[in-house]
């Protein structure tokens, strides 16, 4: 079934878009930095977006990727944004970085919601759930898993992050996350060689990447070998898959026939977008999610 997600937050909040930019509020800061899908024009003058920005991002002219911040006077590099749902309380720590990125895909809160569910579901049935994120970043799926008792192997290739996501985990009031920094496809290779079993796998993986020991990740040319690793570790029963794709282009019908291919077709799956709808009501596609449970 295709169902477009916007998560409650209200920590978060798309001020405005468009020109190719986003303004958005992060607890009590907001920030202005580039969106490539925001081909509209902004409702907003130029002048308010300036005047209402904390931090704005300043792309390097010489890199289509890099760039630096500048902050007011007063605005904190660093801050934490909190999130709940049911008995799940989350706290992320912000932080601006050279590649535009602040620490939190806020989008991504609509699958939080449901990787917790899943969670809770699987232990009401009287099984102790394990879970496998990959590319797993500053840990919001991580700790939504925890957070609802699963036992939850966290898997990042960037050293750095994997530290962000452990201080994630401490300020949540939580622990007994497995902490692993390694390229994932060569994890999951090693974990299906091991007969290792999971109960729901979160995969986020990015258009490109390097693994721990500078291992080139291509979407296009490695998911469908992630996909077919995944599906022999995955129980064939009692069972979730999340899979979220960033790169523009790629849909969620893309990611539901990929999946199919490598799982078989499920009894119950989800797609579509991942959006917020800014002050305007103009909506801001953030990525593309596809998932299952068996």
């Amino acid at each position: 079934m295709r169902i477009d997600l916007t998560p409650d937050f209200p920590d978060y909040e798309l001020l405005d878009s468009g020109d190719f930019e986003k303004l958005e509020r992060f607890g009590p800061y907001v920030t202005r930095r580039p969106e490539p899908q925001a081909v509209w024009r902004r409702s907003l003058s130029e002048e308010e977006w300036r005047h209402r920005a904390d931090a704005s991002f300043l792309r390097d002219a010489r890199s289509d990727e890099r760039g630096q911040w500048r902050l007011k006077q007063g605005v904190p590099s660093r801050w934490s944004v909190a999130y709940r749902y049911g008995d799940m309380s989350l706290s992320m720590r912000l932080g601006l970085t050279s590649f535009k990125h602040v620490g939190i895909f806020p989008e991504q809160a609509a699958n939080w919601n449901f990787i917790y569910d899943e969670c809770r579901a699987l232990r009401s049935r009287g099984i102790a759930p394990r879970v496998l994120n990959l590319f797993a970043y500053t840990g919001g799926a991580t700790l939504a898993a925890r957070a609802a008792g699963a036992e939850v192997t966290h898997v990042d290739s960037v050293k750095q992050v994997v530290t962000w996501a452990r201080e994630n985990m401490e300020a949540s009031g939580t622990d007994g996350i497995r902490w692993i920094v390694e390229d994932a496809l060569k994890f999951v290779n090693r974990e299906v060689r091991r007969g290792n079993r999971y109960n729901g796998i979160i995969l986020d993986p990015p258009a490109y990447g390097r693994g721990a020991d500078g291992e080139k990740w291509v979407l296009g040319e490695n998911i469908g070998e992630m996909l077919d690793r995944c599906a022999a570790l995955l129980q064939p029963h009692d069972a979730f898959l999340v899979l979220n794709l960033y790169s523009m282009g790629l849909s969620s019908m893309i990611a539901r026939t990929a999946v199919h291919q490598a799982f078989g077709v499920p009894a119950d799956e989800g797609l579509g977008e991942l959006y917020f709808e800014d002050g305007f009501a103009k909506r801001l596609p953030l990525g593309t999610y596809y998932r299952f449970t068996r």
